[in-house]
């Protein structure tokens, strides 16, 4: 995936801002409510996978790192651990990651006993597409904490790609989408545009209006993600950087 796929720019204005994951994580931590298991599966789905590599990359046994994971997530509400999460301490990644070492650091000669929550909780993971994920990750130079960084903008660019072409398929336009989502990604090219509209029974003009389109809502969509992991709207320019320079320098 490109680095940045977008050839304009979008104002930094907030619009599109939606709830955060703070305020996803004061749900969550209400654990007697019926938002916080929704609220924690939110959680769960954008940085189980991160916080897996991270584990992997310090633990030599792939059984212990999935076990702390799972663990890691159902103590979130058993313990309470997100009454600890303050926007005001700096982003809700890094407090996630600093607890998670913690939790390895404290709780990895005691793992069996702790997984799964003592049965009162479950979060199901699919450790085993994990674990071949895994098996793809850069090997050279990168540090649990670089991999972690990586991965999450990885997931953070997954998660609007799978929206966007959710989008399409909902609007009966699946075709469309597939031949054009390599302006997204790679290079950034779909090959020559004639080619392509040939293909679709359209214009060359409609395929480059369709690509700029298709540009700029990828782009909102984006920072849709990136503003769930923020405290304020202001913040999103920062974090979209940020997330091109983990993808960057998670390159070989």
């Amino acid at each position: 995936m490109s680095a940045d796929p977008f050839d304009d720019q979008a104002p930094a204005n907030g619009r599109h801002f939606a709830s955060t994951h703070w305020s996803v994580v004061a749900a969550a931590a209400q654990r007697w409510s019926p938002e916080a298991r929704q609220a924690l599966e939110t959680l769960c789905q954008t940085y189980w996978y991160p916080l897996y590599t991270y584990a992997r990359r310090r633990l030599a046994n792939a059984d212990d790192a999935r076990d702390l994971t799972q663990s890691f997530f159902v103590r979130l509400l058993e313990k309470d651990y997100l009454q600890a999460a303050d926007p005001k301490r700096g982003r809700f990644r890094s407090f996630l990651l600093t607890a998670f070492m913690h939790f390895l650091a404290k709780e990895r000669d005691h793992a069996q006993a702790q997984k799964r929550g003592g049965g009162r909780q479950t979060i199901s993971f699919d450790f085993q597409a994990g674990e071949r994920r895994y098996t793809l990750e850069p090997v050279d130079r990168a540090t649990p904490e670089a991999l972690f960084e990586r991965r999450w903008a990885l997931t953070i660019l997954e998660q609007a790609m799978a929206r966007l072409r959710q989008e399409f398929v909902s609007a009966g336009k699946a075709a469309l989408f597939d031949a054009l989502k390599g302006a997204l990604a790679g290079d950034g090219t779909i090959g020559p545009y004639g080619d392509v509209a040939n293909q679709l029974g359209m214009s060359e003009q409609a395929i480059k209006v369709a690509v700029h389109r298709l540009r700029r809502r990828y782009r909102e969509l984006l920072r849709a993600e990136i503003a769930q992991t923020v405290d304020r709207p202001e913040e999103v320019d920062e974090e979209l950087h940020a997330l091109f320079a983990a993808v960057r320098g998670g390159k070989r």
